[in-house]
């Protein structure tokens, strides 16, 4: 079998970024058409996306064992389509009890597909020998840019959710999954007896899960709390405040971009503490100053500071001497996805018995625990 070039491999993984982040960025972008359509209220809604949130968590371990027993790349590839399928779904789902069904298995083939993709990724910068998983974590933010462009078009012109969702993701898995057909073979390990079904981290791998927790809660924040946060501590409009978390992916994309060249540059444990600094910098830049401006900036210097850490985080761990590629990368995931569904509830929490800048104040102490412990990023091969 011929071994792939480089940039196939390349291309071949970054299809599958791709697609993972355009079929989220669909469904994100098209929940107040879902929730107007079943007639969901706040509360109906919470309790079907912590279902969806569920639906990944149970299926991050089991996705670590069938990478290792199957191959990641074989695995990315099934579970691609699953995934479509599964977008595809929702969008014809009749009533609620069905939406909450496909939502639940639209979020175990998101995780699923998030560890397979990852556990390749890893593959990959071995054999292309240079750092550039942070490379394949900006595909997945192009990927949900786009399909979240895609949600905007289709409310501008009163397209239904199922005449989006279906041809939508039909048309990007048949698109990303000809790139992705490459002739790889993936390391297969059976790890049933090694390993318990749910691996939390163990070792040096709980530094790195708790980076990555870090790491993701302030990702998390500022999904559901930077475009509050203007309004209340900034007062600004809600037009003007929505600029706010484009301004943190925006930092985010470029930096990712850049963060392959930056950790062969200076190495992952230096990159992790400037990632730290810039993203405690951010913080304490947000919640200082009550102003419009300072609150950018600082948003900005957070998407710079987060963007490197979960591709850091996720190379380390397909690179652990312990653990199989997949397990290890199933135990951080479950740990940094954990930060995503913690941080916009203790935020509230927070706010609620405090302020809203006193919640933002916990994410600096979060990013400066990222500069402690980015020794946990090293490689152990090195």
């Amino acid at each position: 079998m011929k071994t792939p070039t480089n940039r196939a491999t390349w291309m071949a993984v970054s299809a599958m970024f791709v697609l993972n982040g355009a079929l989220y960025g669909m469904w994100a972008s098209r929940i107040p058409a879902v929730a107007q359509v079943h007639g969901l209220d706040a509360g109906d809604l919470g309790w079907l996306l912590l279902l969806l949130a569920g639906g990944a968590i149970t299926a991050f371990p089991l996705a670590g064992r069938f990478a290792d027993k199957l191959g990641a790349a074989r695995l990315t590839l099934h579970i691609a389509a699953a995934y479509s399928v599964a977008l595809c779904l929702i969008g014809v789902a009749p009533n609620v009890p069905l939406l909450a069904l496909t939502l639940f298995l639209f979020g175990a083939t998101h995780g699923a597909m998030d560890v397979a993709m990852n556990t390749w990724a890893g593959e990959a910068e071995r054999h292309i020998a240079r750092p550039v998983m942070s490379s394949f974590h900006a595909m997945f933010s192009l990927g949900a840019g786009l399909g979240a462009a895609s949600g905007y078009g289709a409310e501008l012109y009163g397209v239904g959710i199922a005449a989006h969702f279906v041809p939508g993701a039909a048309a990007i898995a048949a698109l990303t999954l000809a790139m992705a057909w490459i002739p790889w073979t993936s390391a297969r390990q059976d790890t049933t007896q090694s390993t318990p079904l749910f691996p939390i981290p163990r070792g040096a791998l709980v530094a790195v899960g708790m980076i990555a927790f870090c790491a993701s809660m302030g990702e998390g924040a500022m999904v559901d709390w930077s475009a509050l946060f203007l309004v209340d501590i900034a007062q600004v409009s809600a037009a003007n405040a929505a600029l706010g978390y484009t301004v943190f992916s925006v930092a985010m994309v470029i930096t990712r971009l850049m963060g392959d060249q930056v950790t062969q540059a200076f190495g992952p444990v230096t990159t992790a503490r400037i990632a730290g600094v810039f993203a405690t910098a951010g913080t304490l830049c947000a919640v200082s100053f009550a102003t419009y401006a300072a609150a950018l900036v600082g948003f900005g210097l957070m998407g710079i500071g987060y963007a490197v850490i979960m591709p850091l985080a996720f190379s380390r761990a397909a690179n652990d001497p312990h653990l199989p590629p997949g397990t290890a990368i199933a135990s951080v995931a479950t740990l940094g996805y954990g930060g995503l569904l913690l941080g916009p509830p203790l935020i509230g929490f927070i706010a609620h018995a405090t302020t809203l800048r006193t919640g933002f104040g916990v994410l600096a102490v979060l990013a400066a625990l990222i500069i402690v412990l980015a020794h946990a990023v090293r490689s152990p091969r090195a």
